[in-house]
């Protein structure tokens, strides 16, 4: 199976405290190589915090998290780097504005090895820039030196996305990466996201808070709520569904005895 496998995450924010926060409470999820899984819930429900936690930006007092065979339980973010690609919600996280185009897609293409940009930029590498931002549609293989941070959040985050999937991570972590866009340019990054997705094969965590979204991707959903997995479907669901597992769990809530 391989991929990635989360045993017994938990995290507790602010412990002893009175703002005491139980982020993550025993999170299990197994990951097959190549599957894409969404993790749909409310705001607080621990998705964000799950997703540090895999990248190495946020540490457990509990669990293992193992990917591709490899124990990353007690590796620091910059060790797991090599072997993961993340987007975020924000998009001018994940990039350097002051850099160009061309330098912030160099130092991607070498993740994992020494990076000096005089080599990284040769001509075989900016002739493959060149191609593969073409692809994009967007008009930029003739902006490649325009500093990153001249650029839309949609351009921005296309090229970040770019970025993250260039050396085919053993893991792709999208974090709301749509929800700052506005909707023409946030089906674009979906359509986007599936290609790079599909054609690499690419072992996917996905965290959104659009139910169309989630309701559209081919693989695994996964509702969180207080930290904790709460309901999961193998093949999809409409987004009807989605909304009234939501309902179905606040109303759970509401009837339990005040404490």
């Amino acid at each position: 199976m391989s991929g990635l496998i989360l045993a017994g995450l938990c995290k507790r924010f602010h412990a002893g405290g009175v703002d005491e926060v139980l982020a993550l409470d025993g999170v299990d999820l197994r990951i097959a190589r190549g599957e894409c899984v969404t993790i749909i819930g409310t705001n607080g429900s621990g998705k964000s915090t799950l997703l540090s936690a895999i990248a190495g930006s946020v540490r457990c007092e509990a669990g293992q998290i193992h990917l591709e065979g490899r124990d990353l339980t007690s590796l620091a973010e910059h060790e797991r780097a090599s072997w993961i690609g993340r987007v975020f919600q924000n998009p001018f996280q994940g990039t350097a504005g002051s850099m160009s185009i061309a330098e912030n897609l160099a130092l991607a293409a070498r993740r994992g090895q020494s990076r000096g940009l005089v080599s990284a930029l040769d001509r075989e590498l900016r002739a493959e820039i060149r191609q593969r931002v073409a692809r994009l549609g967007m008009r930029l293989e003739d902006r490649l030196e325009a500093p990153m941070g001249t650029l839309s959040g949609g351009q921005r985050q296309a090229l970040t996305l770019m970025m993250a999937t260039w050396t085919r991570p053993d893991l792709l972590l999208l974090d709301e990466h749509t929800a700052a866009l506005d909707p023409r340019s946030a089906a674009q990054m979906m359509e986007w996201t599936r290609q790079a997705v599909t054609e690499g094969a690419i072992t996917t965590l996905m965290v959104t808070h659009s139910m169309q979204q989630a309701s559209q991707t081919r693989g695994r959903i996964v509702l969180m709520h207080r930290g904790r997995i709460r309901r999961e479907w193998t093949s999809g669901a409409a987004s009807d569904e989605l909304l009234a597992a939501f309902d179905e769990l606040r109303r759970a809530e509401e009837a339990l005895p005040a404490v």
